[in-house]
């Protein structure tokens, strides 16, 4: 299963563990396969230090490097406005382009849209509930 993982996602995965965590065990596991841009790689490297910055004492909980080296990088090629916060559309072109069929997220303005040209706009949870069905 082709999926996008937003930048939130990612780092709560990193720092706190729980159902995002639980994601990146079927990551790791090639379960499912994830896919990047160099610019969501960017957002996904500062937030994560942004997060080291702020809480110097909370241990990560997983490499970032080694979810980067388990993502499919892609170049680019869609540049769709979509969402209401432009910063979201490079989830929804990756997806695109990686012909992806699942966004996650907790992003409430990316949640807002549901569904894109057959790409469902999930919580970790309700990919995980979807995932498990099959």
């Amino acid at each position: 299963m082709r999926i996008v993982i937003d930048t939130n996602v990612i780092a709560s995965a990193v720092y706190f563990g729980g159902k995002p965590e639980e994601l990146l065990v079927l990551l790791f596991k090639h379960r499912i396969d994830a896919y990047v841009t160099p610019d969501i790689i960017q957002e996904y490297q500062a937030t994560v230090m942004e997060l080291k910055e702020r809480y110097p004492y909370k241990k990560a909980r997983t490499d970032l490097s080694y979810i980067i080296s388990t993502c499919k990088i892609i170049n680019p090629i869609s540049d769709e406005k979509v969402s209401r916060d432009p910063d979201d559309d490079k989830f929804i072109n990756c997806a695109i382009d990686a012909n992806c069929v699942f966004i996650t997220t907790g992003d409430k303005d990316l949640l807002s849209i549901r569904e894109y040209k057959n790409i469902k706009i999930v919580t970790v949870a309700e990919f995980l509930d979807e995932f498990y069905k099959h």
